[in-house]
């Protein structure tokens, strides 16, 4: 087994001409869940007019009736890839998808479109930890794999600035049915690739499904999200709020407790006291959770404090975007020069660097600077995403891989409270301060997270 510290030959790795197909199939699935969360998000406006929503606050139920079964069902899937098969799972994920991009494209009311989201973002929920673990068991672990990872963390990133910028032109242009319409056609694409290219699953596993964990994992989870998305609108100290978060405390407690008693747990706890897992984990947590936040602060400080239409705030993370493309296609040369626990550290410091250098934009607007301190934090959160992710499945099993990738997935969903608490130290103390926590905290977390990988 390759140790955390130790280097791999810098290796370029030449996948073929069907190893690229099967990277674009999975890579462009994680790419269609990424451009469908941010392309709704651009077009919300234009969807509350045309169905009829009333008021902001059930309209925002568009993006969270989809954030909240993905977040709180992957832990299942990731389990039931491994059970029962991770091509045929994908496969059903994708076609779900792809319905469902149909109906919510047809929708004729309000609840049709947000049931449609609902079925989305079950598919996605199937969909994340699936195409990340088939990433991780068709490419060996090596050159292949980190290159493999490498351009999947790039493409997901882009996914954001595509659909921003996307959403803003088509909603803009045409009409918003044509984002699902393009989300649809995307899914069918995805879906023969798949049925041509992927390796068929063999038998399934004997081992019985952790429903008691299952339970209690899914409803923890959807508590934590729904009390973290919904308490900067119903207050922090709304009893909706309160009895989520409290709820969700105790069922996860529960869920823990069930693990530690089951022949066959949904997350094995071993799993959680290997160091690469636990400690990569928290990387995660810190670089999806400022990463997001500072996303977040930063299009308010474009749309809010300098008057940027959508389409505007959506070129404006072009730098972004781009940088986080380099950072994807380079992560797989920089893990095998420097392993991968170097590249997280690197990887968080500019992310640092870039999140808490925010502090300083002026309000009237400084085009360059907002350009270099965007590009420096996707570049950075690209190259710690790819090499945590390098790092939490190395040495893994073959029958891990659906665990291991619904872990990986875990702190990109869950990341809201990144989000969630960096827009109340904006809200308390302004923008400034909670970039310069957003920097902190990355390099706090990174400094912490990279000394116990090394040990």
């Amino acid at each position: 087994m390759t140790t955390l510290t130790s280097r791999p030959k810098a290796v370029v790795a030449r996948l073929g001409a069907r190893g690229w197909l099967t990277l674009i199939t999975l890579c462009g699935a994680t790419f269609m869940v990424g451009l469908d969360y941010s392309v709704v998000t651009v077009a919300l406006p234009a969807i509350g007019r045309d169905l009829g929503f009333e008021g902001a606050g059930r309209l925002q139920w568009v993006a969270t009736a989809c954030l909240l079964p993905t977040a709180s069902l992957i832990p299942l899937f990731g389990r039931v890839s491994d059970l029962v098969g991770r091509r045929r799972l994908f496969v059903l994920g994708v076609s779900l998808f792809t319905v469902m991009s149909v109906v919510a494209g047809s929708a004729l009311s309000p609840g049709m479109l947000i049931g449609a989201r609902v079925g989305q973002g079950v598919a996605a929920a199937m969909i994340g930890p699936t195409a990340l673990a088939l990433l991780t068991s068709v490419f060996p672990e090596g050159p292949r794999r980190t290159r493999a990872l490498g351009v999947n963390g790039a493409l997901l990133s882009l996914g954001f600035v595509v659909g921003t910028i996307g959403g803003g032109v088509i909603t803009s242009g045409f009409d918003w049915r044509w984002t699902m319409a393009l989300l649809a056609v995307m899914g069918a694409a995805i879906l023969l690739g798949a049925l041509t290219l992927l390796p068929r699953d063999g038998g399934r596993s004997a081992a019985a499904l952790d429903v008691p964990g299952a339970l209690l994992s899914s409803a923890g989870l959807f508590a934590l999200v729904y009390g973290i998305s919904t308490g900067g609108e119903n207050g922090w100290t709304a009893p909706s709020t309160v009895g989520s978060l409290v709820a969700a405390v105790l069922l996860l407690a529960g869920f823990a407790v069930a693990e530690s008693r089951h022949r066959s747990p949904l997350i094995p706890l071993g799993l959680l006291r290997r160091r690469n897992v636990a400690w990569s984990g928290l990387v995660g947590f810190v670089t999806f959770g400022m990463c997001g936040g500072a996303t977040l602060l930063l299009s308010l400080y474009m749309q809010d404090g300098l008057g940027y239409t959508a389409l505007q705030t959506g070129l404006g993370f072009l730098a972004e975007g781009v940088a986080a493309l380099v950072g994807g296609l380079l992560a797989a040369r920089l893990i095998g020069r420097f392993g991968a626990v170097a590249v997280i550290a690197v990887g968080l410091a500019v992310q640092a660097i870039g999140t808490g250098a925010m502090a300083g934009l002026p309000e009237g607007g400084n085009l360059a600077m907002l350009l270099v301190t965007s590009g420096a934090m996707g570049f950075g959160h690209v190259l710690a995403v790819v090499a945590f992710i390098t790092t939490m499945t190395a040495g893994a099993h073959d029958d891990e891989q659906g665990v291991l990738g619904s872990l990986a997935q875990l702190p990109q969903n869950v990341g809201a409270i990144g989000v969630a608490v960096l827009a109340a130290i904006a809200a308390g103390a302004g923008l400034p301060a909670a970039f310069a926590v957003a920097g902190i905290v990355t390099a706090v977390g990174g400094t912490v997270g990279v000394a116990f990988l090394r040990r």
